[in-house]
């Protein structure tokens, strides 16, 4: 499991970059070949990545990691051939592919990780910020209260959900969406307006200040 990225794209068989993207991007023969090659190619980035991160996968022996590296593969391969066409030739073929291969490695990686972990989903909120503070955090400490209270009361139930578990729980957004039956870009779009809604509770509370302009309500 030692082999690096440059000597694997070697040792696959030679394929000129427009000889990929034409047997991958038609129906037939040619077609399934190609995508059997690059399976191969992207179950070996897969298994590296995979070895690389078993620290994080404590109870699997070598067959788990492997059904791990598969599962990336196989779900690289179909990102490959989803984001086809924006490959620009920029690069070798295989150089790119490579690449989703050790990124799906990662999150299947850490969706095992915390397969096995509860994830919480709290309708209230737990206390960020509690207790006497010393004079010289007491500025932060009155800060960490207003935006506990902003979450608790700026927020919608949704809102509050995704940015405990995102945000303090440290839940992968990929294990959230699964939990939620959402996807990443919903969750990212629910950060996003879950962040413009704390900002704007904690300005109108003088905790923050207004930006200079482009500051609207939504």
């Amino acid at each position: 499991m030692t082999l690096d990225t440059h000597v694997f794209v070697i040792a696959t068989p030679t394929y000129e970059n427009e000889e990929w993207v034409a047997d991958l991007a038609v129906e037939g023969p040619a077609r399934e070949v190609a995508q059997r090659r690059l399976h191969r190619l992207l179950v070996g980035a897969a298994r590296r990545q995979v070895w690389r991160l078993r620290d994080l996968l404590p109870g699997a022996g070598p067959r788990e990691l492997e059904d791990v590296a598969q599962q990336a593969a196989d779900e690289a391969l179909v990102a490959v051939l989803r984001k086809l066409g924006d490959f620009e030739g920029r690069s070798r073929f295989t150089t790119w592919a490579f690449k989703f291969g050790v990124y799906q490695a990662g999150v299947e990686v850490r969706r095992q990780a915390w397969r096995s972990r509860e994830v919480t989903l709290p309708d209230h909120l737990a206390p960020l910020a509690r207790g006497p503070s010393p004079a010289d955090v007491a500025e932060a400490s009155d800060l960490a209260r207003a935006l506990e209270d902003a979450i608790a009361t700026a927020l919608s139930p949704h809102q509050r959900r995704v940015v405990l578990a995102l945000l303090v729980d440290d839940v992968p957004i990929d294990v959230l969406a699964e939990r939620l039956g959402s996807t990443r870009n919903a969750l990212y779009k629910t950060l996003h307006d879950a962040r413009a809604r704390l900002r704007r509770s904690l300005v109108t509370r003088g905790y923050l200040d207004p930006p200079d302009e482009g500051f609207t309500s939504s």
